[in-house]
């Protein structure tokens, strides 16, 4: 399957079961799936099969779900009454002779309360059962669309997470071949500590002093923080293969990115160490803000 952005918009409209049938539909990320409809009166009660529907084509996202159903072009049109436009109209001449008001219009004894009527709708139980399926129907046909424009999204997004996924990767390789972290480097680097510490105190055990040293350097080193990452990495490309619905497996994944990135920053005992750990936070970062955006 393929991946889906939470972000998308479809608007479908269809003449069906003698009416016009219009439904559009907007969707953002969020952490479930939260569907908020608008529908006219008389129709509430498609809402339960239309949260199904709903449900069939998507695990996550907030949607606001707006439904418009034009019934004009299926009924008779409206009727003039007559009797009362013609009382109307008479006194109207009237008191246009009586007080001197100014002349009626066709326009206005038109608008006014009565004269013109709509005609009655009939509540026949089977031309709602129809227009509720034929609603239902096109529904469908909108969330196909919302689908297949999620999915647009969603590959662009997913063009940029690998991009971001790779720059970690190649972040941690840079790390991993640091020459601060040589055989050379930490020999070097813990024999000029046991010098200082010679220096400022001659009667230390110099034995011993090796020996701390070299246990504080075993707890700076960040092998396994580097071994964990790419663990990660693998995991995250297996994830945008599998396609729909990891976005939530995506987001756990990014805190443990972002974990191991925090140790490494903490454990480093070099300048050039530290500035990897930062481009690599900043990258995690990013790489979990677009992932908010994937279903």
């Amino acid at each position: 399957m393929s991946l889906q952005s939470m972000t998308g918009f479809a608007r479908h409209l269809r003449n069906s079961a003698g009416v016009q049938i219009s439904w559009e539909i907007k969707s953002v990320n969020g952490k479930g799936l939260d569907v908020r409809f608008r529908l006219p009166a008389g129709l509430e009660t498609i809402e339960q099969k239309a949260r199904v529907l709903f449900s069939q084509h998507f695990k996550r996202g907030n949607f606001q779900a707006a439904l418009t159903v034009d019934r004009s072009a299926g009924v008779a049109k409206a009727i003039i009454n007559e009797p009362l436009l013609k009382e109307l109209a008479a006194i109207a001449a009237r008191l246009r002779e009586d007080y001197g008001l100014a002349a009626s219009t066709p326009e206005g004894l038109i608008a006014l309360r009565g004269v013109l009527e709509a005609p009655q709708e009939t509540a026949d139980p089977e031309e709602q059962r129809k227009i509720e399926e034929a609603v239902l129907a096109v529904l469908d046909e909108t969330l196909v669309q919302l689908v297949h424009n999620r999915q647009a999204e969603g590959k662009a997004l997913g063009e940029i997470l690998t991009v971001q996924i790779a720059a970690i990767e190649m972040l941690v390789e840079q790390a991993r071949l640091d020459p601060s972290r040589s055989f050379d480097a930490i020999r070097s680097r813990l024999a000029a500590q046991v010098s200082l510490l010679l220096d400022a105190a001659p009667a230390l055990d110099e034995s011993r002093l090796y020996m701390e040293a070299a246990f504080l350097a075993t707890k700076a080193d960040i092998q396994e923080e580097l071994d964990r990452l790419e663990m990660h990495v693998t995991a995250a490309r297996d994830l945008l293969k599998q396609g729909n619905g990891v976005g939530r497996k995506l987001d756990f994944l990014t805190q443990e990115f972002n974990r191991e990135a925090n140790t490494l920053c903490s454990k480093a005992n070099a300048a050039s160490i530290t500035s990897i750990g930062l481009d690599l936070k900043a990258v995690v970062d990013q790489l979990r803000e677009q992932i908010q955006n994937l279903e």
